[in-house]
This record gives structure tokens, C-alpha cells and sequence, in this order.
């Protein structure tokens, strides 16, 4: 069975009362890639009554907000798997046409800043009833951060929101704690003695914490009046965010409150991994979607397994280590076999397997060979500035399970579809194993850039290691007879990315290596990254070096425009002139044309 969205579907389950009521952003589908899903079906098992209320309606009377009645514990908010901005907005601020995460891929059927939206509401029509928020957008907005969207900071969502608690992270470990706390109503005592939650506190409150055990970090205020005040924040929050067992509680003035972060939990067991996706999913969108569309989100994932989560990548535009962490929790072989063969038997399935993928693709079982040493590491990623000597990057065991998924009846072919990390394999058997029998035709890794300045500032390898890669890859093609594609994906307007090096990216890909590009994408910065730091403060906050920043629309569409030419001056991104150089060079073509027919 589904978990109820109405209240229909509650009453024939003979409940009278709800404990739990989730709302999110997305379409309601119930599969382990959804949050809403996930978080639901953890606290069903623990036996608790759980409904889900899918892209609410908050523009009319607000009925969606109250037919399925007031929860016994607390209200859980999420804006879903995407943040809502960057779901609505392109990196140019132009409102997308469309939601991948609704039938029909139709959009508007979230708000912006949707989990301060959904909050506010529920908090006025439901003043005495706990909501705890969740999930990317929430848990990325903890603190103080930069939004693009508005060009400035904002303080903790929790001030904007009015929420009564926070999640951030991934909430398998946490959400069932904050239910227990709240069996016999609303207890701060036992709430804010919980790991990686967030939460308002007074003064007194704070007064009381461990100073050995606490940081303060910048106010708000002092972040909006001094940049630099803002960077020394976040280099502290990402420091304590990829520690092994981090200790320390965060603490950040708004006003004449104070923002609290609890430190996050340790990295999930594989046992605890596993119970996360082994629970009774439908693997479906619920029934109510029937006729009203094809979800795109879902089409893409459905045919799909999650083998791993965390990237220790460190990548400064991505928020994954922020969110998931750095280091690597793995499923169990037994885990993962299994949901292969639940797949085997959807309705529809072919034989083909999308992706047996993760955040990066080839991570699965890896992590450093003396944790000891870990527990002392402090850097943000395993693989910059160059690879930690102690990380075991052994893909043996990967390749072993590529071979047993491989061996499961029914399965013609499992591609790789999530990125692979060509910086974390020294030999080639993983690479051949992948071209051989993994790859749909087209090998996804991402250079991201070609130039050592700014592959610096983005925490990427040098582009000489792609250069290698291509050549590994066309020389075992050729050998395999496989006509497969190396599709490489580039960001413009990285902060330190000015459009000499972008003419520089593409002399090198579209001259020298002939490719022809269509992953390419204009840097969004998005909230608790190195990135969107360094755009906000024109700087890097770790060596306060000055960083160029393309701000302006004018600036960031010239530097994209050299994704399709070698002098960012025509293709896609061309303007008046290139029209009139492109209809000129037409006038010759068709005199040339007329010339031969006379001849």
C-alpha cells in the first residue's frame, strides 16, 4: 500500500488520527530516491501513522493544508528533492517551463522558497503544532548563506520560516529520534539533546552551552555588514561539516535570537544503509498521478539503484558533501542484488538497467585504510589537491558487483549513467570493464574546465588527466570496435574564470580535441558551497586571494557562448552580428551555388 494523501485513504486504513503529516514539493512517488517516500516509510516501520500531502496547494483557500487534520507528534516540511529555486530559475534568473518532479513535467506547482512558504502556512493555521523541516532546501539554508536569487544574504531558514526544528542532512538517523522525543508532546529538552538537528534558542540557552564544545560563529548582521566575516563562517561550517566525528555545536547570532546546529551524526552503518531501502516501497507514483502524465523525475530513476551515498570528491560548486557527506556509506551486495531483482520484475522493464550509480559513480566501498588517520583529516576532499595517500581506491569490490548484477536473470545490460571519477582509477581494468559492459554508448565524466587557475578554485584535477582518459578511452574503443562517445560536462562562469580562459577551454576542446559540446552549463551558486561564497565575496576564504566573479547576465552569456565557438562569438549564444555574418556567408554560399550550375 501507498502511504495515505488523503483523507479517504486514511479512513480505510481505520485510522482516526494521523502522528505524522509530510508535505513536500514533489509528486508523491513511492521509491527510495524520494525523501518524502523514505522518511515516511522509516516512520511507518517504527509503527507510527504517516500521511504524505504532495505539492500542496498554496494559493487557495489552503484546504490542502487541513483536510488530513492536525497530527498527534509534528508537521514535516520538505520543498522535495530539488532546491525551488534552483528548480524554477536558470543561472540567467529566467522562470523555467517546466517541474521534472510533476506529471506531465508541469510547472508551477510549487512555490518559491518553498519550505518557509509551506511553514508560514502551516504555523498559522496551526499555531500550537510542532513542523519540523527537512531535505535539501532546508538543510542547506541551516545558517546564514549567499541566495543568487535575490543577490544577498539571508539569515537560517528557521528565522524566515518560523519552523520549530531543523534536519539537515540525510534524516534516516534523525527523524525517528525527533518522533520519539515528541511521543508525549513537545519536549525541547529531549529535542535539543538530538545530533545533527537545528533549532532558535535564546540567550540563556546559549550561556549554558560547553564553551569547549561550542563555536560562535559571525551574526547574521555582522556576515551582512563585512563579506569577509561571511567567508570565515563558512570555511568554519565546512571544516566541522568533513570531520570524521565532529564534537562541536555551532552557534550563529539573527536578531536577539541564536541559530543552533547540533553536531551531524556518524556515518550510517551499511546494516542501516540497507534497512533505508530494503523497506516495502510501492516503486511507483501513487494511483492519483494516473492519466495526468508521465513524471519525468521518476522515468529517469526508475529503472535505477542507489549502490552508495556521500562523495569525498569536495567539489566547491556541489552541495553533495554538505548534505550526504564526505565520507562513503555503502549498501550491502545482498541489498543491492535484491532491489535489482524487485526491478526485474516491474511492469515494463526490458532487461536494460539505467544506472548502478551514485553521487560518483565508481566511490563504492571506499574510504581511507587507517581511520585514525581520518579522524585527524581535515581537508575538504580525498582527491584535492592531489589524492590523499591513504584512501584505498580499490575498485575491486565494485567490479564485483558489476559482475554479480550482471549474472542476475533478466538483466541484458546495467549502464553506468551517474558520473565516474577518472581521477580515482591508476589502471585500466575498471575502465575497460565499463566500456565493455557497462555503457549505453556515451562515458559521462565531468573536467568541468581545462585551465589549472580555475580547476584550482573549483577542486578539480588537472585537465591533462582528461586528456589521458580520452585517449584510454578512443584507443580500448578501437580495439572493442565500440562506436561510444565521451561526453565531458563544463561549467562557465566558475568565480577565477574570466573569458580568457574561456577562450583557452575552447581552443583546447572544440580546436585541438574536436569535440562537440552539449553538457555545459552556467555556474548557479548555490547556497553552502565554496562557489557561491567565493561569487558573493570576490574572494577565497580560505587564502583571501582576490577571485574575478562574472556577475553581470552580459558577462556570464559571453563566457557560455564559448562553449560553441572558439572566439565566444557565435553559435547558440550569438547576437545581431553573428546573424549578419551567418546571413552573409548564406548570400556567398547560394552565388557560389548559382556559379556551379552555370558551369
Amino acid at each position: 500500500m501507498f502511504l495515505p494523501t488523503s483523507i479517504k485513504e486514511v479512513r480505510e486504513r481505520g485510522w482516526e488520527q494521523l502522528d505524522v503529516i509530510l508535505f513536500t514539493g514533489d509528486a508523491y512517488i513511492d521509491h527510495p530516491a524520494f525523501g518524502a517516500a523514505v522518511i515516511g516509510r522509516l516512520l511507518e516501520a517504527e509503527g507510527y501513522r504517516v500521511a504524505i500531502v504532495p505539492q500542496p496547494n498554496w494559493r487557495d483557500d489552503l484546504r490542502d493544508f487541513t483536510k488530513l487534520g492536525t497530527p498527534r507528534l509534528f508537521f514535516g516540511v520538505s520543498a522535495g528533492a530539488m532546491d525551488s529555486m534552483v528548480n524554477h530559475y536558470t543561472a540567467n534568473l529566467r522562470l523555467r517551463h517546466d517541474d521534472a518532479y510533476t506529471p506531465g513535467g508541469k510547472a508551477g506547482f510549487r512555490p518559491d522558497r518553498a519550505v518557509t512558504v509551506y511553514t508560514q502556512i502551516l504555523k498559522r493555521l496551526f499555531p500550537h503544532v510542532p513542523v519540523v523541516i527537512g531535505g535539501i532546501e532546508a538543510s542547506l539554508r541551516r545558517l546564514t548563506h549567499y541566495d543568487y536569487w535575490s543577490d544577498s544574504l539571508h539569515p537560517s531558514v528557521l528565522a524566515t520560516s518560523g519552523a520549530d526544528l531543523l534536519i539537515y542532512g540525510m534524516g534516516e538517523g534523525v527523524v525517528q529520534e525527533v518522533a520519539r522525543a515528541m511521543r508525549n508532546g513537545y519536549n525541547a529538552k529531549l529535542l535539543r539533546r538530538i545530533r545533527q538537528v537545528a533549532f532558535l534558542a535564546d540567550r540563556a540557552y546559549v550561556d549554558r552551552l560547553d564553551p569547549d564544545q561550542t563555536i560562535r560563529l559571525h551574526s547574521f548582521e555582522h556576515c551582512q555588514a563585512d563579506r569577509r566575516a561571511f567567508g570565515e563562517n563558512f570555511v568554519e561550517i565546512e571544516t566541522q561539516s568533513n570531520l570524521m566525528a565532529p564534537d562541536a555545536t555551532l552557534v550563529e547570532a539573527v536578531g536577539d535570537r541564536f541559530v543552533v546546529v547540533t553536531p551531524p551524526h556518524a556515518t550510517l552503518t551499511t546494516e542501516e544503509l540497507d534497512h533505508s531501502f530494503d523497506l516495502p516501497y510501492e516503486r511507483a507514483p501513487h494511483p492519483r498521478y494516473r492519466g495526468k502524465g508521465a513524471i519525468p523525475a521518476w522515468e529517469m530513476i526508475k529503472y535505477s539503484v542507489n549502490i552508495h551515498r556521500g562523495c569525498f570528491g569536495g567539489c566547491s560548486f556541489c552541495t553533495i558533501s554538505a548534505h550526504q557527506g564526505k565520507f562513503i556509506h555503502s549498501r550491502s551486495e545482498r541489498s543491492i542484488l535484491a532491489e535489482v531483482e524487485r526491478i526485474v520484475r516491474m511492469p515494463g522493464f526490458k532487461g536494460y538497467l539505467s544506472d548502478v550509480g551514485a553521487p560518483s559513480a565508481n566511490m563504492y566501498r571506499m574510504g581511507g585504510r587507517d581511520k585514525t588517520l581520518c579522524s585527524r583529516c581535515r581537508r575538504p576532499s580525498c582527491l584535492h589537491p592531489s589524492r590523499c595517500p591513504n584512501l584505498d581506491n580499490d575498485h575491486g569490490p565494485l567490479l564485483k558487483l558489476y559482475e554479480r548484477i550482471r549474472a542476475v536473470k533478466g538483466i541484458k545490460k546495467a549502464f553506468i549513467g551517474s558520473g565516474i571519477r577518472y581521477d580515482l582509477f591508476d589502471d585500466k581494468p575498471y575502465l575497460e570493464t565499463v566500456l565493455k559492459y557497462h555503457t549505453s554508448g556515451r562515458l559521462k565524466v565531468a573536467p568541468e574546465h581545462t585551465e589549472a587557475a580555475v580547476l584550482r578554485l573549483m577542486r578539480k584535477p588537472p585537465f591533462a588527466l582528461f586528456e589521458q582518459l580520452n585517449a584510454d578511452f578512443q584507443r580500448i574503443c578501437r580495439r572493442e570496435e565500440l562506436p561510444y562517445q565521451l561526453i565531458p560536462y563544463f561549467i562557465s562562469s566558475h568565480p577565477g574564470c574570466t573569458e580568457r580562459e574561456m577562450q583557452a577551454l575552447s581552443q583546447k576542446v572544440l580546436g585541438r580535441l574536436h569535440f562537440t559540446l552539449e553538457q555545459v552549463q552556467d555556474l548557479t551558486p548555490t547556497p553552502m558551497t565554496l562557489s557561491s561564497v567565493m561569487f558573493y565575496t570576490g574572494e577565497n576564504p580560505y587564502t583571501h586571494e582576490p577571485v574575478y566573479v562574472a556577475r553581470t547576465q552580459e558577462e556570464k552569456r559571453r563566457q557560455k557562448s564559448y562553449f560553441f565557438s572558439c572566439n565566444g562569438s557565435s553559435g547558440q549564444e550569438g547576437k545581431s552580428g553573428n546573424t549578419r555574418n551567418r546571413s552573409e556567408e548564406r548570400s556567398r554560399n547560394n552565388r557560389n551555388d548559382r556559379q556551379r550550375k552555370k558551369r
